[in-house]
């Protein structure tokens, strides 16, 4: 009778529901350890994870792969980069869409630093004058219909709509007469030095930004060109305790600016390293090109490295070699050996001679 209680038992659906749950491994964590069922659920979905079924782990809290999602798209993160806002994750293009605002002239996402102007966002670098291009982030804008200006900009450009001119001075209108110079429009009362208020003429200098007339000009301590004897007013080129225009420092001979290229000075004139060499250089016996490089002086003359050579032989010489100089051409030791007695007997005296 026990017996036939028994085999009911095992084949009732309680008995072999509670036989599978036995048969299942326990379920882990990601780092090995046992955790109950009621512990392995998904923090998206709330489903039980099975221990055969992959698992995510993200910020303590676990996943299936299938519900680790942009909040949006609802694709896997790619690089497992996301954005989390208001309790809800998204890749960083969806997240950029719907939260970080486009710049208005590159189009391209703002991260950082935000200008708002005229209702729109703009990186600090693209929100520029529309005229000139000069960045208005850090010195202000004067905003209009469809545009926005720097202050010079601006009075420029609502003096040709009213058809007069902008002082070039002072950035307000010229309402009456103007005065002209070098393009430039003033009011007749701001066309004076800078220094002594003195009325200006046509040989006005500009320095900083301010106008003087020429002496006080000059005193401004601007360097004079020792070649045009006028002010440098740009690049000054400092050479032989002087200084110079960069289009004035040039050869004495050929009058080509160095830029920066080596000169050589003579006598108080500065030549490039051709004509230098062309006038004053050593000039090799042999081949007859200005040496450049070492120079070997024998016989009263000079000599090319490369050509300072038996005459008979082509063997290179050098300062120590031995050598004796027939028809003003020099021979080695080992040709001069082999020259015929008679030969050698004149040789020397001739040497000799030449010594008294």
């Amino acid at each position: 009778m026990t017996s036939l209680k028994l085999q009911g038992l095992q084949e009732s659906d309680l008995y072999r529901r509670r036989q599978e749950r036995q048969d299942e491994p326990i379920p882990t964590s990601t780092n090995g350890q046992s955790m109950n069922s009621s512990q392995a659920s998904c923090a998206h979905c709330h489903e039980v994870i099975r221990s055969a079924e992959p698992i995510l782990n993200s910020c303590g809290q676990i996943y299936h792969p299938r519900c680790f999602v942009c909040a949006q798209c609802f694709r896997p993160f790619p690089d497992e980069l996301f954005y989390e806002y208001e309790g809800r994750r998204y890749c960083e293009k969806d997240f950029k869409r719907l939260y970080a605002p486009c710049c208005a002239t590159c189009e391209n996402f703002i991260i950082g630093r935000v200008i708002k102007a005229l209702g729109k966002n703009w990186h600090p670098e693209c929100f520029r004058c529309q005229k000139c291009n000069l960045q208005l982030s850090e010195i202000g804008f004067v905003g209009g219909p469809g545009r926005h200006l720097c202050r010079p900009c601006h009075v420029e450009q609502k003096a040709l709509d009213l058809g007069c001119h902008a002082c070039h001075r002072c950035q307000q209108l010229v309402e009456g007469r103007a005065l002209v110079f070098k393009g430039e429009y003033y009011h007749p009362d701001h066309f004076n030095c800078h220094s002594c208020r003195k009325d200006l003429t046509s040989d006005a200098r500009e320095l900083g930004g301010q106008l003087y007339c020429l002496p006080c000009h000059d005193k401004q301590g601007v360097p004079v060109c020792a070649a045009c004897h006028r002010p440098i007013e740009g690049r000054v080129i400092n050479a032989m305790g002087k200084q110079w225009h960069v289009e004035h420092f040039v050869c004495t001979t050929c009058e080509k600016p160095f830029r920066g290229q080596r000169h050589f000075e003579r006598r108080g004139l500065a030549y490039c390293e051709t004509h230098y060499n062309q006038l004053f250089g050593d000039v090799c016996y042999h081949c007859n090109h200005v040496i450049d490089g070492d120079v070997v002086s024998a016989l009263s003359k000079a000599w090319c490295i490369g050509c300072f050579c038996c005459s008979v032989c082509s063997a290179k010489l050098s300062r120590r070699s031995k050598f004796v100089e027939f028809d003003m051409k020099l021979v080695c030791k080992k040709c001069y050996e082999k020259f015929p007695l008679e030969l050698k007997k004149r040789l020397r005296k001739m040497a000799a001679t030449e010594k008294k």
